[in-house]
């Protein structure tokens, strides 16, 4: 038998070299394929579903409702709504594609298709809408101010690409009532102004979140993510105000600005004892549902901020000091000219002449005389009535939570001037808020206790835990037996030949004292005045201590003329509303002459 030739004995090894080499390789590629299989579906599968899971997953932030600001009587005063914004990403609607769900059986894909079952919903033509569906853009909106309701319908549609911005909408019922008070939330969702500025932490919520599983196309998979936490809402706010009694208030403050060509007009209602604002308005209030119609100067609260000279109101803390001090009572007798010159030259004039008349202290705060008032200002040193100007909390900053807030103006007595050392006598050389000027009359009728203002009550969380304001401290101003002949002298401002007549109320008893100050005018001179009017109301059970500004009058003038019957409209209103009844006698007054 012939032997293979060498050659081909050399190739037949050559083949099984090459054979092994193959089965190597392919075993090594087998083994390799084993091994990702393997890593695929047992070792990294987790982490790939879940990429998957995320891929598929939509997350939308629920924005939480604001907090509604309510008055004493839970009236709302600021509310919010829940409306969406609907939006469309282009980029994910272009896949769009319309599935009968049970022949799987394709109706209709991409923008063409979403704007024919968006077109109902949206009341809008469909190849307009179609029109805005297509393009580069991730978020296009396509309809605002939907209600939950109407998204609900949409978000039924499972379309991939249109999507929802869930928006707060602030509405103010009431209009312009209390608008100087609440402030207002703007166009851009920021809190602006007034209460909703100062307590926007307390009405902010904490937004929620929603995460869902989408298929290819857009409808979301049963089995799939469907998370939700739900949004919190802010905090509800309660005021002290009184709706109803704020836009009376208004109302009078309006028609004196308008009727006597003021540049503006304010007025605050202050409950006796416990210091709770009922009432603080401002004439040309803000509406905030259209706050952008409002001047910028008539979108604050100038019953906080502005400040004026206090004009004859401020005689109360001269006379009484004096009484507290001992230096006079309310029947001392003072001859009272209409001119008196100072120990230093100064020349105090009464608003109008006449012949020096024999009159007891309370006779000249009847007549709110300017010469007599400083003869029993001169009875005490100017460190003591700066003293009591303190005492009555004047040159401080009263919070009520409300932004710009104003201090007033009142420097120390070795900064008074020659002439200023008389005039802060009778309310000129410094300056008050109506805010600190109804606190005089409030401590005087609360039996001498000054007791600082309230606005805000407190606040009630999502969980219905009520959180009171913190308590403020009251202090004695003066004596009750200071306060109480104070009272008993400002009764007789509102009698017959009182400057006060013009807020008279039958049945009701009321002591208070006008105003009429020089202020400065545009070039700085005192070319313009303010009409200004402090009351008690009832004088005999004081409950209500009630201030009015009217500033810059172009006639009227004096307080007793064109802020007297501000007091008259606002107090008449208040007693009704609150049930506060009459008084049961006529006043006891002092003597106002002697011969």
């Amino acid at each position: 038998m012939a032997q293979p030739s060498t050659s081909r004995i050399a190739a037949v090894k050559s083949w099984i070299k090459r054979s092994n080499k193959f089965i190597l390789i392919t075993a090594l590629a087998l083994v390799v394929g084993f091994g990702r299989l393997v890593w695929l579906q047992v070792i990294t599968a987790p982490a790939l579903a879940e990429q998957a899971r995320d891929f598929r997953t939509k997350t939308f932030e629920i924005s939480a409702p604001r907090g509604p600001i309510v008055d004493a009587e839970g009236n709302v005063l600021a509310a919010s709504t829940q409306v969406v914004h609907v939006g469309v990403n282009q980029n994910k609607i272009r896949n769009y594609v319309n599935q009968d769900p049970k022949t799987k059986k394709i109706i209709g894909v991409g923008p063409a298709e979403a704007a024919k079952q968006l077109a109902p919903l949206l009341n809008a033509d469909p190849a307009v809408l179609g029109a805005q569906l297509v393009g580069d853009s991730s978020y296009r909106v396509l309809a605002k101010n939907l209600t939950p309701a109407q998204w609900r319908q949409i978000k039924d549609l499972r379309i991939d690409g249109v999507e929802p911005d869930f928006r707060s909408q602030r509405t103010y019922p009431n209009g312009t009532t209390a608008g100087n008070i609440i402030g207002y939330v703007n166009k851009e969702g920021v809190a602006s102004a007034g209460l909703e500025m100062s307590f926007n932490k307390d009405l902010t919520g904490t937004p929620g979140v929603e995460r869902v599983e989408v298929g290819i196309g857009g409808p979301h998979i049963p089995t799939g993510i469907n998370e939700k936490t739900d949004a919190v809402p802010g905090s509800t706010v309660h005021l002290t105000l009184l709706r109803d009694l704020q836009d009376v208030s208004q109302k009078a403050v309006q028609a004196a600005k308008d009727n006597f060509g003021a540049s503006w007009a304010a007025a605050v209602v202050q409950e006796v004892g416990t210091g709770k604002i009922l009432a603080i308005a401002d004439s040309d209030t803000v509406n905030p549902n259209e706050y952008w119609k409002s001047k910028p100067e008539n979108q604050g609260a100038r019953s906080v901020s502005a400040v004026y000279e206090p004009g004859s109101t401020g005689k109360l803390l001269t006379y009484a000091t004096a009484i507290e001090q001992g230096t006079v009572t309310p029947e001392t007798h003072i001859e009272n000219p209409s001119r008196y010159t100072t120990e230093n030259g100064q020349l105090i004039k009464d608003f109008a002449d006449h012949a020096t008349e024999k009159r007891t202290v309370a006779g000249i705060l009847m007549r709110s005389y300017n010469t007599g008032t400083v003869k029993i200002g001169e009875t005490i040193s100017d460190q003591i009535r700066y003293d009591y100007f303190k005492r009555f909390n004047l040159g401080q900053t009263i919070d009520i939570g409300m932004p710009g807030q104003s201090g007033g103006i009142l420097v120390p007595p070795d900064k008074w001037d020659g002439r200023q050392k008389y005039t802060t006598m009778f309310g000129q050389g410094y300056a008050v808020t109506l805010l600190q000027n109804v606190g005089i009359v409030q401590a005087i009728a609360n039996k001498g206790q000054w007791v600082p203002p309230t606005l805000v009550g407190g606040v009630t969380d999502a969980k219905g835990v009520f959180r009171a304001s913190e308590p403020k401290e009251s202090h004695e101003a003066i004596k009750p037996e200071t306060a109480e002949q104070m009272l008993k002298m400002m009764e007789g401002v509102t009698q017959r030949g009182g400057t006060g007549i013009r807020a008279a109320i039958d049945g009701y008893r009321v002591a208070a004292k006008t105003g009429t100050a020089q202020v400065a005018g545009p070039t700085g001179a005192l070319t313009q005045t303010a009409g200004v009017f402090n009351a008690v109301i009832p004088a005999d059970n004081p409950r209500l201590a009630i201030s009015v500004v009217v500033y810059n009058p172009s006639s009227g003038f004096q307080g007793g003329i064109v802020a007297a019957p501000v007091f008259k409209e606002i107090a008449t209103f208040a007693v009704r509303y609150l049930g506060i009844p009459p008084s049961k006698a006529a006043p006891e007054l002092y003597p106002v002459e002697y011969e």
